[in-house]
């Protein structure tokens, strides 16, 4: 391993679910849970702008 190797970009950290989670450490587990906490919070996010914004139509449609 050179000192080049250290330029390379990363590849980002991603999870496909039901994949063999066997040969990961503890850290790498924690990562993954960490990822999937914050895809869980940004859906969540997104999910209550389109809500809202369909309430906000509902309310107008119904007047």
């Amino acid at each position: 391993m050179s000192f080049l190797d250290d330029d390379r970009p990363k590849k980002p950290t991603t999870h496909e679910l039901g994949c063999d989670l066997s040969m990961l450490s503890v850290d790498e587990l924690e990562s993954r849970i960490d990822l999937l906490r914050q895809e869980i919070s940004r859906l969540e996010a997104e999910k209550e702008i389109k809500a809202a914004g369909r309430r906000a139509a509902d309310s107008l449609f119904r007047s």
